[in-house]
């Protein structure tokens, strides 16, 4: 009798468990929340596996978040025949992962390094811990990791609640409107999960609701001024410089040497932040430089009509519509200037 009435209960329990997570997820759903997966270094070191790709099957991309938002991967498939492998990380520089895949004898591909001057050329050590932290994990991945990740990524396809960065008991404590305390560093916003939603490939998009709530907007520049605002590092210069120049590239020669090529792209920004940018990193000292120090083939938005003119909603990002029509451009000025992709699919 005993065990009839353990049964019973757990029976019952698992049903009112699949009705919470049924009601849960069609909430969600309702309110045209689709799925997104985790930023982590799981799924970054997943990506990260795919670089040995050979350059004619795929092209690795690095760089913040710029890159991640800008670059659609659907459209470069369809126009190149080839895959993109995301590696780029929000609010980080790239030289860390640069550094990575320069040393890595069997890296032989092409790469795509976004060129946003604050984060490429600085020397805050912050904006290169989560790349270590990603490089870490990548290199001590072990068998059962790897299932693991598969594992999970078959139940993140399927479900919006899922998704930790929002709906996880410790996503719903940082949304709280705690005060802040004194010597506590801490944004005054939250970033809006209108923002951005991870896809599988890692690329961020931007939800139709970001791009017509202009109060969603404004949490999001207000978090860029505040940025602004407490860092006291001044732009590289003199002998700083100097040596990313030399780091960069010797990472060049290196991946060049092994039959191997990297571009340089410089992504759009607009607004109050690209004025910021031509104030603090005038071309001529960076963008210009960086091209004739390496040797390599870069693209400016500035330089192309095609993607000169693009307002980005939160003054740093295109909106989905926009990254259609910067990586189809992207890809035309690329093969103008002599790159190729020979499973290119379209005309």
């Amino acid at each position: 009798m005993q065990n009839k009435n353990f049964v019973k209960a757990g029976l019952l329990t698992f049903f009112l468990l699949l009705a919470f997570i049924i009601s849960w997820e069609s909430y969600l759903r309702g309110k045209g929340i689709n799925v997104a997966y985790d930023e982590g270094g799981k799924l970054w070191g997943y990506k990260r596996s795919l670089v040995y790709k050979p350059s004619d099957e795929a092209t690795v991309f690095i760089g913040p978040s710029r890159m991640k938002y800008d670059l659609d991967i659907n459209t470069w498939r369809k126009l190149t025949g080839q895959d993109a492998v995301q590696l780029a990380i929000e609010g980080e520089s790239p030289m860390y992962i640069f550094d990575d895949l320069a040393a890595d004898e069997k890296f032989k591909g092409r790469l795509v390094v976004d060129v946003t001057e604050g984060l490429l050329f600085t020397t805050n050590q912050a904006s290169l811990s989560t790349s270590k932290k990603y490089i870490e994990q990548f290199r001590k991945r072990t068998p059962s990791e790897k299932l693991s990740f598969h594992l999970n990524h078959g139940l993140e396809s399927q479900f919006v609640f899922l998704d930790q960065n929002e709906f996880s008991f410790g996503a719903y404590l940082e949304k709280l409107n705690v005060p802040n305390r004194a010597g506590v560093f801490a944004i005054p916003n939250r970033w809006p999960m209108e923002f951005g939603r991870i896809s599988f490939d890692r690329q961020d998009i931007m939800m139709d609701r970001f791009l017509t709530d202009t109060s969603l907007q404004k949490k999001v520049t207000g978090n860029w001024q505040f940025f602004a605002s407490i860092d006291k590092e001044p732009p590289a210069s003199g002998r700083t410089l100097d040596s990313f120049f030399r780091v960069i590239k010797t990472n060049c020669d290196k991946i060049k040497a092994r039959g191997g090529q990297v571009l340089f792209v410089r992504t759009p920004s607009s607004a109050w932040y690209w004025e910021g940018e031509q104030k603090f990193f005038p071309r001529g000292n960076y963008w210009d430089r960086l091209l004739a120090e390496t040797n390599c083939t870069g693209v400016h938005f500035k330089d192309y009509p095609a993607i000169d003119h693009f307002i980005c909603p939160e003054w740093s990002h295109l909106a989905p519509k926009d990254a259609i029509i910067f990586t189809e451009n992207l890809v035309k000025i690329l093969e103008e200037k002599g790159v190729k992709f020979k499973n290119k699919t379209t005309p």
